[in-house]
Parts: C-alpha cells; sequence; structure tokens
C-alpha cells in the first residue's frame, strides 16, 4: 500500500505480456534429465559438480539475486534461490568437461516462477527449455550434442523480468565424463532427527524437523501408516479429530531408497473451536492511513460504516527482527493514544473489525527464522491486547518467506484464538501461481485466513487463470486474476477484490466504481463480465477492499457509497 502518492507508472513492473513471446525465443532451461526410463552407457556420469547446490553456489556463477535456501528443497539440504530485478534475470552458471562428438542430457528440478534452463557453447547446436512456473517440483530435460572440438559447454539457468523468484536443484548433464569426473551416485539417506510437533489445531498437526543430506523427499507417518510426502522439512498433517492424540514419524528417501522411521513424536488436537471471526458473508475492508500524505485527514470514528473491516496502516519494525510495535502519528489529530483505542472500540460495539496492518510501500518486517517468527507472533498479540486490534493484515511488498510467516501467523493464531481475523494485501505478481511465497502463505494458513484482498493495480499487465495476458484497470483483469486464486485452492470467501478508492489512491490501476461492482456481478452471478468468463459462479466471493478510507473521503466517499452497498447485497 502506498504511504505517499505515487506518479503514473511509479510502481510499474514488468508484466509477462512480453515475456511469453520472448520466452520462446530466449527459452534458458536449468533441469535436464532423462528420466527414469531412459538408457545411458555404463561409463555415462553427472559432470555437473555441486549439482544440488548443498555447497552453496560453489561452481556456479550466478548474478544477482541469487543464493542459497534450505527450503523449500528437492533433495538433500539446500536448493537454488534466484529473484530476477530490474534487468537482472538471476542467472546462474556452470562450465562443465565435455568429451567431443559425444550426446548430452541436462536436467532440472524447479519450482516457482518463470525458469529457464539451457546449454551453451555446445559446438553445435546450442539447447534450452523453460516452466512458465509451478507451484510444485517440475523437472526440466533437455539433450545436446558436443561439436569435434568441444571439450567443455556452458550450462545455466534463469528467471524472468517481473516474475517471482525461481528455485532450482539437483541439476544433472549425464554424458561420458570429460575428464572433470562428477557428482557421486546418491546412497540411501540417513534416518531425520529432530522431530518436532509445532502449532496445533483441532483438526491439524505442524511438524518440523532436521533436513537430511542426499534425501530427495520425506514421508510423514501418522500412527504407522503413511499419510504425506513433502520435499522440505515441515509438514502439516489435516483431517484430524478434535482433541485426539497421534503419534509421528518422518522418514527420508531418494532415488536410492528409504531410511528407517524417526523416532516418534506425539501430539494431541485442540478441543473443537468456537465460532469464526464476526466479519460479514461479504465485506468491505479500507485502510485507514496514520500519516497525512495528501489525503482527507480522519479519526477512526470518520470511516464510514460501509466498511466492515478496517486496517489501520501501519506497524512498525524495530531492530528485534520480526518485532512490530505501533506509532500513533500526531498528523492525524487524536488529542491521545486512549481517545483512538476509545475509537478502535466504538467500532468494534458496531460491529466492525479493526486490524493492524504490517508492511506497505515502505515498511517491511523481516520473519526468517523461528525467533523472529516468535518475535512477530508476541508483539502482535501485545498490540491486539493494548489497543483491542481483532487481528492482523500481512501487507508485506518486499519479499516473504513463507515458512517461516507461517510458523509466525499460526503462533499468533494460537494466542488470540479462532475470532482472530487475517487478512493479507499482496500484490498481483504475488499471486500470479500458487508457487509464489504469497500464495503458498495464504494455502498454508488457509483454516485461519479470512480474506486476500490481491492489489489490483500499481502492476501494468498479468497473466489470467486461462492463460492470456490481461491490462489493468478492466473487469476482465479483475475476474481473470481473481479467478487464479479461485482455482488455486483458496475458498471463494477468502478472496476480495483490491481496488483503489481514487485516481489519487494509486499511481496506476484505478477504475471506476461500476467496473468494480460489474466484476464482482461476473465472478458471483456470471453477469457484468468482459471478454473473460468464469467456469463457474463463486457467490460466497467475500467482497472487496479499497486504498484508501482517507482517499475515499477526498472523493466525497464515492467508493464506499457505491461499492459498499453492492458488496453487502452480494448473494
Amino acid at each position: 500500500m502506498d504511504r505517499t502518492t505515487r506518479q503514473s507508472g511509479a510502481r510499474r513492473r514488468g508484466g509477462p505480456a512480453g515475456a511469453l513471446t520472448l520466452a520462446l525465443a530466449l527459452g534458458i532451461g536449468l533441469t535436464l534429465t532423462g528420466g527414469a526410463g531412459t538408457a545411458r552407457a555404463a561409463a555415462d556420469v553427472n559432470v555437473a559438480k555441486n549439482a544440488g547446490f548443498e555447497s552453496g553456489l560453489a561452481n556456479w556463477t550466478c548474478t544477482g539475486g541469487a543464493g542459497t535456501v534450505s527450503s523449500p528443497v528437492h533433495g538433500g539440504t539446500a536448493a537454488l534461490r534466484a529473484a530476477p530485478g530490474g534487468q537482472d534475470t538471476a542467472r546462474c552458471a556452470q562450465t562443465v568437461a565435455v568429451k567431443p562428438n559425444a550426446t548430452y542430457t541436462l536436467s532440472a528440478w524447479t519450482q516457482g516462477g518463470y525458469a529457464y534452463l539451457g546449454a551453451s557453447g555446445t559446438g553445435t547446436t546450442d539447447v534450452s527449455t523453460w516452466s512458465p512456473g509451478s507451484s510444485d517440483w517440475k523437472q526440466l530435460t533437455t539433450r545436446f550434442t558436443t561439436g569435434a572440438n568441444t571439450t567443455s559447454v556452458t550450462v545455466y539457468t534463469h528467471g524472468w523480468y517481473g516474475q517471482a523468484a525461481y528455485h532450482a536443484d539437483d541439476v544433472s548433464v549425464f554424458g561420458p565424463d570429460g575428464g572433470g569426473g562428477g557428482d557421486p551416485d546418491p546412497v540411501v539417506p540417513a534416518t531425520p532427527a529432530g522431530l518436532t510437533a509445532g502449532t496445533v489445531t483441532a483438526s491439524s498437526v505442524t511438524l518440523n524437523w532436521n533436513g537430511v543430506s542426499g534425501a530427495t523427499s520425506y514421508h510423514v507417518h501418522r500412527d504407522g501408516a503413511r499419510v504425506q510426502t513433502v520435499s522440505g522439512t515441515s509438514a502439516t498433517v489435516t483431517g484430524l479429530a478434535a482433541n485426539t492424540s497421534y503419534s509421528f514419524q518422518v522418514s527420508a528417501a531418494n532415488a536410492a531408497g528409504e531410511s528407517a522411521r524417526s523416532a516418534a513424536v506425539t501430539a494431541r488436537t485442540s478441543t473443537t473451536p468456537g465460532p469464526g471471526p464476526s466479519v460479514p458473508r461479504h465485506a468491505v475492508t479500507g485502510y485507514w492511513q496514520n500519516f497525512n500524505n495528501g489525503a482527507a485527514v480522519q479519526k477512526l470514528r470518520d470511516v464510514p460504516a460501509q466498511y466492515d473491516i478496517v486496517a489501520v496502516s501501519f506497524a512498525d519494525s524495530t531492530t528485534t527482527p520480526g518485532q512490530i510495535v505501533f506509532n500513533l502519528d500526531p498528523a492525524v489529530g487524536y488529542a491521545s493514544v486512549a481517545d483512538f483505542k476509545a475509537d478502535i472500540a466504538a467500532k468494534k460495539a458496531a460491529g466492525k473489525s479493526v486490524i493492524i496492518s504490517v508492511g506497505g510501500e515502505k515498511g517491511n518486517v523481516t520473519i526468517n527464522s523461528d525467533a523472529s517468527a516468535t518475535a512477530f507472533a508476541n508483539s502482535a498479540y501485545a498490540l491486539m491486547q493494548e489497543y483491542g486490534f481483532s487481528g492482523v493484515d500481512i501487507d508485506l511488498e518486499h519479499g516473504i518467506n513463507s515458512t517461516y510467516l507461517t510458523r509466525a501467523l499460526r503462533q499468533l493464531s494460537a494466542k488470540a484464538g479462532p475470532s482472530m481475523v487475517l487478512t493479507m494485501a499482496p500484490q498481483t505478481i504475488d499471486m500470479q501461481s500458487t508457487g509464489t511465497e504469497y500464495f503458498k502463505t495464504a494455502l498454508a494458513v488457509k483454516d485461519i485466513l479470512t480474506v486476500v484482498n490481491m492489489q489490483y493495480y500499481n502492476s501494468g499487465s498479468m497473466l489470467g487463470c486461462d492463460g492470456k495476458v490481461y491490462s489493468q484497470g478492466s473487469v476482465d483483469f479483475l475476474t481473470a486474476l481473481a479467478c487464479i486464486q479461485l482455482e488455486g485452492g483458496l475458498d471463494a470467501s477468502q478472496v476480495g477484490l483490491g481496488v483503489p478508492a481514487s485516481p489519487r489512491g494509486a499511481g496506476s490501476g484505478y477504475v471506476d466504481p461500476s467496473v468494480v461492482k460489474n466484476a464482482l456481478d461476473c465472478l458471483t452471478r456470471a453477469t457484468g463480465c468482459g471478454t473473460f468468463k468464469p467456469s463457474k459462479t463463486y457467490p460466497a466471493l467475500r467482497g472487496a477492499m479499497t486504498w484508501s478510507t482517507n482517499w475515499d473521503a477526498t472523493a466525497g466517499n464515492a467508493w464506499s457509497n457505491a461499492v459498499g452497498p453492492h458488496v453487502h447485497n452480494l448473494p
């Protein structure tokens, strides 16, 4: 969300509009492999070194935005994470030793945003392949033949301009040894250690364990039966009975086989939760500015009754990673903090939810460890207790770590209880696929999530769920992008349309309230659609959000007066 008025296009990102065409021309791939059924000569080896990134970026040359992570991984304990930025596609390359006049199979596993894999300097025809992104690990494969005098080839991977970060792991370049040797064949991994039970709900238990070198997957066992297979070092087992004790174990696996099961850990689910958040079936969310940027300055009491959820913008970070505080800005005109708290209490008495928003355009909170996750949960809960906030809004626009943000939100939920309101406001690029960190977080906390109000502005053109590119500012842009979330696993009640309240509220992407109403009708009633028509209707769609109540007030509350009643009258 904007803390200041942006100039048109100030926050535009290069969307995939041109990427699809250019990708076909520049297709670069990272994962190429022969597959289980491909026969190879006995002497063939994987001539790539540090193919699983277990030794960081050793043997690889990468441009900015690249590093290794411990989660998610396809195998072992590490994987490449590379984030394109500006004119940098986050390219990682390695020169491998090859034999002349020989054929090699190149492969790798990728996850996340656009990923390209290829080989250059082959002496014959250079090759490449690519993936438009995937929420699961996907293997890319291609082959190349070396020239008569070729003794080295460069293999590489990269992402694409303006797209989400990609992950890559377990690269292989199988063929005759060119003199440099290769990575050894896998052996059965060791038994996982450190299994612990984390957050529990009435129907789920979250498990965490230590990674095992050489493992490509982990099997989760409940009461002796395998119930889940994951690639990372955590899992949430769902579908459990309330107030029931379960025993869990984990084993590690790769192509060579499966390890013995870990020591068992026991966890008991909580009792059946009480009623959910007191948010209407169809709700309007508005961000209230705790600063003066030229929009109308207002107190919470001045926010129109059409708003069901009011997100106070924003919390501030501290020098302690993950920790947040709130500082009431004198510019908004409150005589005291007590007066502000009284307004929150009055809104809640009127049936509204007032929540604290974390992040925004200039704000950021780092949650990338267990310690920072706990610091966030503790400090956010402290603010809820001190001010009377009903929950939190996640509006982090500078990147998130889904693993630790999920842990933080679950810890907070365990403290606050089932009435906590949890909203999110990702940018369009953050919800293009279920493999993005934001989407993964939303799905991981689906059982406690109230609504995701994606920001349909300041983004440029984006892909819809039908694979077509749509320009912002149209009914099609709103409906085709909402469709990605609706088909990607979120419940319709957890999807809202986030738009600016006035042309001054954002640099680009403002649409007339009539367009918002048409989009809502298209998604819920199959009327008012543009060229894109959803395959079915979603009558439970939560509603709409706007930045901000202040910019709405500046324009005479035209947005809430038009969109509010329409949302509340949805089926």
